[in-house]
């Protein structure tokens, strides 16, 4: 008998989770090396000034399992977050994460609503788990459509549903008003999973307190990263805010000490910087005007966004404008990839890079 025959059936068919073409698979395609990613959302930015240093400084410590480390990183963003010790857990990225979650919560049949477009993972794994899926499309204006999501929630009895704010693809964020209407709109035993990658993104009086709602008792819990506005993508970093009577049964499911000690230490070095994330923000959000106010001019639109990231509408063929824009050796995501055909998804950069980058679009949409 094949192994195969052996996989569990809900794993069968599902595949793996597959982010988009690499920058390695292009420029293999292409035959050129100087391919700019502004594809993945990452910061090209890079990690915070001084925080590589003090990685470096700390090496000499990785024959060593990394218990102090995680104790102390845990302490670090309690204080940043302020949250309770008790209420923060470190995991390998948002994407270990979300796999602990799912692991956690969801058994096979289990409904769980997710809106679409998202990020692909929510879907992938829940499938892979054995989950009833049900895919929820958000507003003719790409917001996500909490209202929909709730009465999904409530006429399949779910378990979980997944909400990314700010959303990926679209960059759009969510009205405080309209969370709290969501979280009382949903079933009892249904739990909402907010993903906040690029709630730093946010201006801090305009982010929703969503630590505040799993203090008040509400079915909450909330993914973050330093991935993105702490340029840490590489060392794959991030945490959950849980009730603190959840955490044990999350750290159940989690392979022990699942971080590695160069990113606990980054993830250290940051929260000790984090003075300097006001100016990443203003870096992001001149790029953006950088990038969408002569493409306005130009007949191309751009949703409004809070991520480091914006998502534009050509009026055109994305994949053609896509790989025209790869060809002149730029990386961006085409719609397409994730059911918006005549979009592209563009992350941010240096000034001087977008300021060139709308014109490059514009020739490239023709």
């Amino acid at each position: 008998m094949s192994a195969t025959a052996l996989l569990r059936r809900s794993v069968v068919g599902v595949g793996p989770y597959v982010p988009g073409a690499s920058a390695a698979e292009v420029k293999q395609q292409l035959g050129r090396d100087d391919l700019i990613r502004l594809n993945w959302n990452e910061n090209l930015f890079g990690p915070l000034p001084g925080v590589l240093d003090d990685v470096a400084a700390d090496l000499h410590s990785v024959w060593a399992y990394p218990e102090e480390a995680y104790e102390e990183l845990r302490h670090d963003i309690a204080r940043w977050a302020g949250a309770a010790v008790g209420e923060v857990i470190p995991g390998h990225g948002i994407q270990a994460l979300t796999l602990a979650l799912v692991a956690a919560f969801i058994e096979p049949g289990d409904a769980v609503i997710i809106p679409r477009p998202t990020y692909g993972l929510y879907a992938q794994a829940c499938a892979v788990a054995g989950a009833q899926v049900v895919r929820v499309d958000n507003a003719p204006s790409l917001a996500l459509d909490l209202e929909a999501v709730a009465a999904a929630a409530r006429e399949h009895r779910a378990k979980l549903v997944w909400v990314c704010d700010p959303n990926n693809p679209t960059g759009l964020r969510l009205a405080p008003a309209d969370w709290s209407a969501f979280l009382g709109s949903l079933p009892d035993g249904c739990l909402a999973i907010a993903d906040e990658a690029y709630h730093d993104y946010i201006e801090p009086a305009d982010r929703i307190d969503r630590l505040a709602d799993i203090r008040a008792g509400r079915p909450v819990i909330v993914l973050r990263t330093f991935s993105k506005i702490f340029g840490l993508a590489g060392l794959r970093l991030g945490y959950l805010l849980v009730d603190a009577a959840l955490a044990p049964h999350i750290d159940a499911v989690q392979e022990p000490f699942n971080v590695n000690r160069a990113a606990l230490s980054a993830g250290i070095a940051s929260l000790r910087r984090t003075e300097l994330l006001p100016e990443r923000r203003d870096q992001v959000r001149r790029a953006r005007a950088l990038l969408t106010e002569p493409l306005g001019a130009a007949g191309v639109r751009a949703l409004p966004s809070d991520a480091n990231f914006v998502l534009l509408q050509l009026g055109a063929d994305d994949l053609q404008v896509s790989d025209t824009l790869a060809r002149d050796g730029v990386l961006v995501r085409a719609g397409s990839e994730f059911g918006l055909p005549g979009c592209i998804r563009v992350t941010m950069a240096g000034e001087e890079l977008m300021s060139d980058l709308g014109a490059r679009i514009v020739a490239a949409v023709g």
